[in-house]
């Protein structure tokens, strides 16, 4: 695995764990019964993001060396997906 293919895997990995991080305990506008005249009710009041960024870092890292660790070993390869054998036969 090359420098940027590591990278793109650890950017990937990161934003998809803040996709599921992020709506976790937030406390909306509605929620709180204290709505901003123009602002829809759904709008977070408190949302941590300092806090949710640092556990999506935590967790990435963690999904990241798990992930790497397999391609590096060759314990799971392109080829393990090719179902239709369009790369030809194995040398």
């Amino acid at each position: 695995m090359t420098i940027t293919a590591a990278l793109v895997l650890f950017a990937v990995i990161w934003f998809m764990t803040f996709l599921i991080v992020l709506p976790i305990r937030i406390k909306t506008q509605g929620d709180l019964g204290e709505i901003v005249p123009g602002t829809h009710a759904g709008a977070p009041e408190e949302h941590h993001l300092k806090k949710k960024a640092w556990i999506t870092t935590l967790i990435a890292v963690i999904l990241w060396m798990i992930i790497a660790g397999i391609i590096i070993s060759g314990l799971i390869t392109v080829r393990d997906f090719d179902w239709m054998n369009r790369l030809g036969p194995r040398d």
